[in-house]
């Protein structure tokens, strides 16, 4: 008996082992400057996708990771160098980031990854110059620098953006099969784009149409930016009580409409955590005025939106009793763009997750969509 307990023991020590090596872990952050570049390098035990976005006011430059241990000196980012003053490293449920903190504007020169070779493991290198004359800046840093021009959008056709919810290292739910929320509202909104496009009667745009990370920032700012008349973001729940199913349809409220679209909200929310931005330590007193910022007419025609778009869900899919929701969602808080978020049903659900990744399924709520949207428009009309 002892003898098989040791060898229970040695097999459990060595799984134990080998989960531990394969957790990725950075083993040193770095700063160099050649002539005006400055260079960041971060060791790690192995290659990993990443992104890299520049941010203003203020300005700063981070570097969007997995999920990593960071074994670094806790003071190795308070020493700066060339355009970097410092950097700070996050990391959550989500994924992981070092945000660079500059002392000036900046272009991304170069970034890429670096395989092992004359003694050194995986490294990630990123360049930053500081930036040039406007001809030569990224579109991101010319959109923080100057106001959008004015769209001019033909007077017959309404601006829907459809925003697919996650994306990049920000995985979202994960379904009862195992597949991304990411994946799932991606598909879900090239489905409905491609509804809406055949109706000959709407501009479409698509906050993203690849696996890339976006902050909620980022998808205002493209609701607004493309001077939207209606902006619909696509999320699929999971919670623990698997038998939970059903849509529902969010719109922005100071104070939830439940518990459970409270707890969602502070889920959802938690994105922009991941680029070092965290608005949720805000005093309630913030918050409260932000949220009040939001126009009293944009609010009651998301309204009347959510309750067109529910009504046509529930002819066609499941839905939750209680369909029309309300929650404090930072990405429906553009104060002038009819907004709502939804749910379309628990991927925790194996019977939700079936309808929602079927493409019958997805052709069934995108019917949904067209109508509510038909609907919604042609009422203001009168």
């Amino acid at each position: 008996m002892r003898t098989r307990l040791l060898g229970l023991a040695l097999i459990f020590l060595a799984a134990a082992s080998t989960a531990m090596a394969s957790v990725r872990t950075a083993s040193g952050l770095r700063l160099g400057q050649n002539g005006e570049i400055t260079r960041f390098v971060v060791d790690i035990s192995e290659s990993v996708p990443f992104e890299v976005k520049v941010l203003g006011d203020p300005d700063r430059a981070v570097v969007l990771l997995p999920q990593m241990r960071f074994a670094v000196d806790p003071g190795a980012g308070e020493q700066g160098q060339g355009v970097v003053r410092g950097f700070r490293v996050h990391v959550t449920e989500i994924g992981s980031s070092v945000v660079l903190d500059l002392n000036r504007p900046v272009s991304v020169l170069a970034a890429f990854m670096i395989p092992p070779r004359d003694g050194a493991g995986h490294r990630l290198v990123v360049d930053l110059k500081p930036q040039g004359p406007p001809d030569a800046t990224s579109l991101t840093q010319l959109a923080a620098l100057t106001p959008p021009p004015p769209l001019r959008k033909p007077p017959a056709r309404r601006v829907v953006v459809l925003d697919a919810g996650h994306g990049g290292i920000d995985p979202g739910a994960v379904s009862a099969g195992g597949f991304y929320e990411k994946e799932i509202t991606l598909a879900m909104a090239q489905e409905m784009r491609r509804k809406l496009l055949a109706l000959g009667r709407y501009t479409v745009v698509m906050t993203r149409d690849s696996d890339v990370f976006l902050s909620l920032a980022e998808r205002v700012r493209a609701a607004r930016e493309a001077q939207a008349d209606l902006f619909v973001s696509i999320h699929a729940d999971s919670i623990g009580e698997r038998a939970h199913r059903g849509g529902t349809v969010y719109t922005l409220s100071q104070t939830a409409s439940d518990k459970e679209a409270e707890a969602l909200a502070a889920r959802e929310n938690k994105a922009d955590i991941i680029v070092g931005v965290d608005f949720g330590n805000q005093p309630k007193e913030v918050m409260s005025i932000l949220i009040d910022l939001a126009q009293r007419e944009t609010m009651n025609l998301s309204a009347q939106f959510a309750q067109h778009l529910s009504d046509e869900m529930r002819q066609r899919v499941p839905m939750n009793r209680n369909a029309h929701r309300f929650a404090g969602f930072r990405v429906l808080s553009a104060p002038d763009v009819p907004s709502v978020l939804v749910e379309l049903g628990y991927l925790s659900n194996p019977k939700d997750e079936a309808i929602i990744r079927s493409p019958a399924g997805r052709a069934k709520f995108a019917e949904a969509l067209a109508e509510a949207v038909d609907r919604y428009f042609a009422t203001l009309a009168h």
